[in-house]
C-alpha cells in the first residue's frame, strides 16, 4: 500500500486521481470513473468530489493508496 501525503484537511477523489498521474486532466476524471471501479474504504465510489480524510484507503486499478493527512 502507497503512502499519500496531504498537506490539507482533505483531498478530493478528483484530485487524487490527477495527482497519481492517472489522468492527465481534470476532464478526464469524469470519465475514468465512469469505466473503472474505485473503491473508498473499501466502497464503491464515482464521485470526484469525494472529500478523502486521514486514514482514508482507496483502491484504483488494484492498486491501494492511504492519505496521511495535514503533514507539516
Amino acid at each position: 500500500m502507497k503512502e499519500v501525503k496531504i498537506y490539507t484537511e482533505y483531498i478530493t477523489l478528483g484530485q487524487l486521481i490527477k495527482f497519481l498521474g492517472i489522468v492527465s486532466t481534470g476532464g478526464e476524471i469524469k470519465l475514468f470513473l465512469t469505466k473503472n471501479q474505485v473503491f473508498v474504504n473499501e466502497i464503491a465510489e464515482n464521485r470526484r468530489g469525494k472529500k478523502l480524510f486521514d486514514g482514508d484507503i482507496i483502491e484504483i486499478l488494484n492498486k491501494k493508496y492511504v492519505i496521511i493527512g495535514n503533514v507539516d
